[in-house]
């Protein structure tokens, strides 16, 4: 999912991709509904449940409720068209500060639009980094903990990304600073 442009049409929710093909967000997109979902729920979890409380009575409709949290996040977050900066793009969100009728007096302000990133590292990223730390290779670690490599090089860039850091070296210097593993 790299390469998005978001915006809103006439209510709508939309997206151009990095082919160009432009396309409105339903609960028919499975695939980037549940990558967002994702996405949010790890990384912006006081959005993810701000949300959840949101649309509650929706939540019996599991594939809808999902949907609804991600459009809400998106409408606020990525909603106006632009061409100097992509909205999605690797595993950089470029959050603007979109056009709300509600700005200032929703209550969901600070929390789902211009949402704070959760910089603390999940549990399965600190057992994947502990290994890393520790001078495992990503094969090493896959078969220590019994996942798959790609896991693996998800959990890395996922720490990567909250700790804001881009090497291992970065990490080694972070985690000694910060004494993560002492």
């Amino acid at each position: 999912m790299d390469g998005i442009e978001f915006f809103i049409v006439d209510g709508d929710l939309m997206y151009r991709n990095a082919e160009g093909i432009c396309e409105v967000v339903d609960e028919s997109k499975h695939e980037l509904v549940k990558v967002f979902l994702d996405r949010i729920k790890d990384f912006y979890p006081a959005a993810y449940k701000a949300l959840q409380k949101e649309y509650r009575k929706s939540a019996l409709n599991v594939p809808y409720y999902q949907f609804l949290i991600v459009r809400r996040f998106c409408k606020c977050n990525f909603g106006n068209l632009d061409t100097t900066e992509i909205d999605v793009d690797d595993c950089r969100w470029s959050f603007e500060k979109v056009q709300c009728p509600r700005r200032g007096e929703c209550p969901l302000e600070g929390t789902v639009c211009n949402p704070q990133f959760d910089s603390r590292l999940s549990e399965a990223e600190l057992r994947v980094m502990r290994l890393l730390y520790d001078g495992s290779s990503y094969e090493e670690i896959a078969g220590t903990l019994y996942i798959s490599v790609n896991t693996v090089k998800y959990h890395v860039k996922g720490a990567y990304l909250r700790l804001g850091i881009h090497t291992k070296a970065e990490f080694i210097r972070y985690a000694n600073q910060n004494t993560l593993f002492k």
